[in-house]
């Protein structure tokens, strides 16, 4: 499919054109949303620039709902000075649509200046959870991650979210950050329904760990972040695109970053997109990309253009070690 109908400008676009996937018993669009960028600062904490646009950023919230965007990833720990991601959250869409589905995370924290505390202790995640509750307005939580933060084992820690899953305060658990043999250590504790890990063109770890292809056999989804930038993180992915995914790119009349989600969306169909942004044009592009199909062609060429230099590849953001087993298991 050309991107005529893809590219931005193209309001008819909707992110149910990325098929859809079940968290547990909660289907979503494949297309998602990442509510980071809408704190104006990246995961360092502090701020060098202003804050974005109140108003702005719950437009674009709106705006993404509007066109089926049913899946949003927040944390308490997306904050700038002046912005929440889950307060802009609550603002802009409560009361929540019923198909809506939000994917938060606990572990990591960070003191009100936004320096990073220790990865919480497993009797301080009832706090963080109730932290979330509060600042989403919600009487539970539809998924939860455990993000690791520096341990190794992550046994503990997951044991105490199952317990809150128990008591109601959450529906589903997910974990982020993680090696295919932390996968192993939750899944004989309590259901996963998803894994949120660096993954892009330009890391694929989880290809090499065959952490991937093991969330497939298992109805896992395989959640990216960094998915359009890849090593550079919260940045622009524009530096790092090279001359053989901008001739891709022309052929399907779509940006580069079009072709890194539209990439990251046929690695299976259990992968999920959910690629943030502040500015409204990139959001329509960003779906959009959910309709681009790429040939076989396209992806032998794309599929010869990654690295795996990330021991484990779960990543380094919220201060994440990469220590922990990295050998899948069945």
């Amino acid at each position: 499919m050309r991107a005529g109908a893809v590219h931005a400008g193209t309001a008819a676009v909707a992110a149910a054109d990325a098929g859809t996937w079940k968290l547990g018993d909660l289907e979503v669009n494949r297309l998602g949303f990442g509510a980071l960028r809408l704190t104006g600062n990246g995961m360092g904490g502090g701020s060098d620039g202003p804050p974005i646009d109140r108003e702005r950023a719950i437009g674009l919230l709106r705006s993404a709902v509007e066109r089926g965007v049913n899946h949003i990833d927040t944390a308490a720990f997306y904050f700038s000075p002046l912005r929440s991601a889950n307060e802009l959250i609550n603002r802009a869409l409560s009361p929540y649509p019923d198909d809506l589905v939000l994917v938060t995370k606990v572990g990591p924290g960070r003191d009100p200046s936004g320096a990073w505390l220790p990865m919480a202790r497993p009797e301080q995640l009832r706090g963080q959870v109730e932290e979330n509750l509060r600042q989403l307005g919600r009487d539970h939580l539809d998924v939860v991650n455990l993000r690791r933060n520096g341990i190794t084992s992550i046994a503990e820690h997951f044991g105490a979210l199952a317990e809150l899953r128990e008591a109601g305060l959450i529906r589903h658990l997910g974990l982020s950050s993680v090696t295919p043999g932390h996968l192993a250590e939750a899944r004989a504790i309590a259901p996963v329904v998803c894994v949120q890990n660096c993954y892009s063109l330009d890391q694929r770890t989880a290809d090499a760990n065959g952490l991937l292809d093991l969330c497939r056999r298992r109805g896992i989804a395989f959640v990216p972040f960094f998915a359009i930038s890849g090593h550079r993180r919260e940045a622009s992915a524009v530096d790092t695109h090279d001359d053989a995914l901008r001739a891709i790119a022309r052929a399907h009349d779509a940006t580069p970053t079009q072709i890194r989600l539209a990439w990251t969306l046929h690695r299976g169909p259990h992968v999920l997109a959910i690629p943030g942004t502040s500015d409204p044009r990139h959001l329509t592009e960003n779906i959009a990309a959910g309709a681009l199909r790429l040939s076989r062609a396209d992806l032998d060429i794309l599929d010869g253009s990654g690295t795996m230099d990330d021991p484990d590849g779960a990543g380094r953001s919220d201060g994440s070690d990469g220590q922990g087993s990295s050998k899948a298991t069945a």
